[in-house]
C-alpha cells in the first residue's frame, strides 16, 4: 500500500509504509485504548477508520519515536491530517488522567523526603522569542518541574512554563513549596532553589570555601539527590520531549500524557 502524502518535505513523493516496533508492553496499549474507549462512548462519537487499540498505537509511536504526523499516517494507513486529529485526542484523554500535586504526595509526610529539579523541554523557536530562551541551558524551550522520590521515581511533573522562567518562580507558581511546608515534606534541591525556605535544602554556595561540616553537607546532599537525576532522565526517554515539533502550547500536554503513561507503568 502507497499513501500520497502532501507536505513540504514529502511534495512530489510517496511514503511507503514498513513494519515497526514501539518498545512499550502490550497492557499499557490496551489500558490507552479502554480510555479512549470510555472517551468515544462519553462523547457519541461516530464510526472511526481506527478501532480504539489501533488509535493508541499512532500517539503511542509519536511520543516514543518522536516521528513526524506525515510519517504516523503513512504508516498507520491514513491521511496528515486524520493522525493529527487521533494523536491529539489521545494525548488530551491521556493528559486529563495525569495526578495533580497533591494527588501526587497523598501518603507522604514528615519524616519524608522528596528531590525537586527543574528541566528543560527543548523546542523549535527563533531567537526574537525571548520568553522561551533559558540562559540557563543556552537554549529555547519549556521549564517543568519535576517532583521525585528518593530512589529517583517520579512522583510529578509540573506544567511547562516558558523556557527562562527561574526554578524558584516556577516551583513557587506551582505550588510546590507550599504544599510540600503543609505536609512537613523536606525538599531537596539545588542552588537555583536558593531563598526558598520553609522545608527545602539546598547546597551552599563557594564549597571549598566552607567549613568542614558544610562540605560534608554538601556531599550528603549531592549524593540524596542524585537519583532525582533519573525522573528527568525516564520523562525525556518518550523522544518527543527530547526536542519538541510543535506549539509550545502544547508541551503541557504532553508532559502530563506522559507522566500519566508513566504512571500507569509503575502502578503495573
Amino acid at each position: 500500500m502507497v499513501i500520497p502524502l502532501i507536505t513540504p518535505a514529502t511534495r512530489g513523493a510517496l511514503l511507503v509504509p514498513h513494519p515497526a516496533t514501539i518498545d512499550v508492553s502490550h497492557e499499557l496499549v490496551e489500558h490507552v485504548a479502554w480510555l479512549l474507549y470510555d472517551r468515544r462512548r462519553e462523547i457519541n462519537s461516530r464510526w472511526r477508520k481506527l478501532g480504539c487499540f489501533k488509535q493508541a498505537l499512532p500517539a503511542l509511536a509519536r511520543l516514543r519515536k518522536n516521528e513526524t504526523l506525515a510519517q504516523v499516517g503513512a504508516g498507520f494507513g491514513v491521511s496528515e491530517a486524520t493522525a493529527w486529529r487521533y494523536v491529539d485526542e489521545t494525548l488530551d484523554v491521556l493528559a486529563s488522567w495525569a495526578p495533580g500535586l497533591h494527588e501526587a504526595l497523598t501518603g507522604l509526610g514528615e519524616g519524608d523526603h522528596v528531590i525537586v529539579d527543574g528541566t528543560l523541554i527543548p523546542a523549535d523557536r527563533v531567537r526574537a522569542d525571548e520568553p522561551y530562551y533559558s540562559q540557563k541551558h543556552k537554549k529555547h524551550g519549556m521549564n517543568v518541574q519535576v517532583i521525585a522520590r528518593p530512589d529517583g521515581t517520579p512522583l510529578w511533573f509540573s506544567r511547562a512554563t516558558p523556557g527562562r522562567t527561574h526554578d524558584l518562580t516556577a516551583a513557587r507558581a506551582h505550588g510546590i513549596v507550599q504544599a510540600c511546608l503543609a505536609r512537613q515534606i523536606l525538599v531537596l534541591a539545588d542552588r537555583a532553589y536558593q531563598g526558598a525556605g520553609a522545608t527545602v535544602r539546598t547546597p551552599y554556595y563557594h564549597h571549598r570555601e566552607q567549613p568542614q561540616h558544610c562540605q560534608e553537607f554538601n556531599r550528603d546532599h549531592a549524593r540524596l539527590r542524585a537519583p532525582g537525576e533519573r525522573a528527568s532522565a525516564q520523562l525525556k526517554a518518550w523522544r518527543l520531549l527530547r526536542r519538541a515539533r510543535c506549539s509550545t502550547r502544547r508541551i503541557g500536554t504532553i508532559v502530563q500524557a506522559v507522566h500519566a503513561l508513566m504512571t500507569c507503568t509503575y502502578s503495573g
